[in-house]
């Protein structure tokens, strides 16, 4: 489940390993691009620590946020 915290929605996510995680990772970055909403991320091995904020309204969780956080659930399901 998303959070909300600091004007951002996160969410970690796990994985078998490193290179389930960097496939996810993959994935998200090509879903991204589509909507053009790029997510402040990290990796450590099998775990993916994503936030989401809409910088050029303010940094601030806004529709574009839930919408790619709904649409990365939605690969990782």
């Amino acid at each position: 489940m998303w959070k909300e915290e600091d004007n951002k929605l996160k969410k970690s996510f796990k994985f078998e390993d490193f290179q389930e995680a960097f496939a996810f990772m993959t994935r998200v970055a090509f879903l991204a691009e589509t909507q053009q909403h790029h997510p402040n991320w990290s990796n450590v091995y099998n775990t993916v620590e994503i936030e989401l904020t809409t910088h050029d309204e303010g940094n601030t969780i806004t529709e574009k946020d839930r919408k790619l956080a709904k649409a990365i659930d939605a690969i990782n399901a």
